[in-house]
């Protein structure tokens, strides 16, 4: 795969019907792992192939060590990549995705990302940074700034480390240069995504230069916006399945669901492309469908991971099967999540809660338990905590969502039911499953965590069902509970 060679692809592989010769970078982003590559640049490439929106390619960045890889793969490709499209029935599509034009791997050339940044081409910066990336204080709300790289990154004449330095360096030169600054868009998987952006990347300038603070209160605009695909883990099969059904050699193919969504509030400092010709949703407002993505789809996904996995399943497929757990993830969105949410304007609820259902039970994806259960810590509290808070407050359910709890305390305990080790993957690791560990002795030390889950644990109601569920899951195992609690939440 590379510049030269992928006209010569199949028939049957989609190409960029563009001269990517043409193509200038507007649009600078964070993070070009699977996500971004299957939506974002999706999206934009959807545009350039209707001959719109050429000056709006993308430079990505790579800003961890961690990337080092995925920035070379993509470098020896000139940027391009396969995109492959899974349905349910087993027929696959597959298009050479050409709007990354540009990569840079920042530890090895800081200087050239805040180069790129303060190019007054650059007129939007987007991120796919994680939850975690932002660096919010669970309890607080603030931003963190005790993390030893933003202590770095925050000493006078520092070079840029973190995500937060090149933006703001980027920023400062655009304000130095009398130039319009660019828009910072967040595509993370967090409530009021771009409001968080603004805070936290305006606290971390309000340190570094309180000036600058100002000038970005006043210039900068943060749209929130909410983005869905289904988008696993490209597993080595996949890289062997896209040479031999459709001749295509990719270093790091992507692959996902037929369903795509993104809709953005349109709010933008200088410009953006026409997204909307490319089946965006622009918006006044994004929180309705933000929420309903983040506590229905999202914290879906939490419901059946934890328990799919103790049960003996690996695949979320494999549980979206199982009438057992289809009934339980239903029961969750409709009797705990849909309840706190408000008006999704242009959305049948119930619709969607089956679509979701189907979307999760697409064999062909294969999204593994393993990816959903990662970093909890970053997830639970901001997807399924405020449903609990909300339920709690009027009265609503929350038998369901203190089992979800329950399932990721006994997860994190490191043992499946068969007593086989757990590979925990979490920002927070070590103490969550100290944690978990103490949970013999005290039924409610996971809870103890503030910072995860503010003063549940002070709350008689939910820690009454949530210590009924962790002693089922340990004396019954989680398809024994999820059968005695399909009886619990209906009587």
């Amino acid at each position: 795969m590379s510049q030269s060679t992928y006209a010569a692809l199949p028939p049957s592989v989609g190409r960029p019907a563009y001269d990517r010769s043409t193509v200038t970078a507007g649009i600078v982003h964070f993070g070009v792992g699977g996500f971004h590559r299957a939506h974002q640049a999706m999206y934009v490439d959807r545009l350039m192939n209707d001959g719109v929106g050429l000056d709006w390619g993308i430079c990505g960045v790579g800003a961890l060590p961690q990337d080092r890889r995925i920035v070379d793969i993509l470098t020896a490709q000139d940027g391009l990549y396969t995109l492959v499209v899974k349905h349910p029935d087993g027929h696959r599509e597959a298009r050479v995705v050409g709007s990354l034009v540009e990569l840079v791997f920042a530890p090895d050339d800081p200087q050239a990302v805040v180069d790129r940044l303060a190019d007054p081409r650059t007129r939007i910066v987007s991120l796919t940074i994680t939850e975690g990336g932002y660096l919010v204080n669970q309890v607080t709300g603030e931003f963190d700034a005790d993390d030893p790289a933003i202590r770095a990154d925050l000493e006078v004449g520092a070079v840029p480390r973190t995500v937060f330095g090149y933006v703001i360096a980027g920023l400062a030169a655009r304000r130095e240069a009398g130039g319009k600054p660019f828009t910072v868009m967040s595509c993370d998987n967090l409530p009021g995504n771009g409001d968080v952006a603004r805070k936290m990347m305006t606290t971390f300038a309000r340190l570094k230069d309180p000036s600058l603070a100002d000038w970005m209160d006043e210039h900068v605009s943060f749209p929130n916006c909410m983005v869905d695909r289904i988008t696993p883990v490209t597993a080595p099969e996949d890289i062997e399945r896209l040479a031999d059904e459709f001749g295509v050699e990719d270093g790091w193919p992507v692959v996902c669901e037929p369903f795509t969504q993104w809709v953005l509030e349109d709010r933008f400092t200088d410009g953006r492309p026409p997204l909307e010709e490319a089946g965006v949703q622009l918006v006044e407002d994004v929180v309705p469908y933000e929420l309903m993505k983040l506590r229905l789809l999202n914290a879906s996904h939490q419901a059946l991971c934890y328990l799919g996995y103790l049960a003996g399943y690996r695949y979320a497929h494999e549980v979206c099967q199982d009438p057992l757990f289809v009934d339980f993830l239903l029961g969750y969105m409709e009797r705990e999540g849909s309840p706190t949410l408000p008006e999704v304007p242009g959305v049948d609820l119930d619709a969607y809660r089956h679509e979701l259902i189907e979307r999760f039970a697409n064999p062909e994806v294969r999204d593994t338990l393993a990816r959903l259960c990662a970093e909890s810590s970053d997830r639970i509290p901001k997807w399924l905590v405020p449903v609990i808070n909300r339920n709690l407050a009027t009265g609503g359910d929350i038998d369901r969502s203190a089992l979800v709890v329950a399932s990721w305390a006994r997860y994190a305990e490191g043992l499946d039911e068969q007593g086989r080790p757990i590979e925990v993957v979490d920002r927070v690791k070590d103490r969550v499953m100290a944690a978990a560990a103490r949970q013999g002795e005290d039924p409610v030390a996971f809870l103890r965590s503030r910072d995860l889950f503010g003063d549940l644990v002070d709350d008689e109601r939910f820690v009454s069902v949530f210590t009924d569920a962790l002693s089922a899951l340990h004396e019954k195992g989680a398809r024994e509970t999820l059968q005695s609690w399909s009886t619990r939440v209906t009587t």
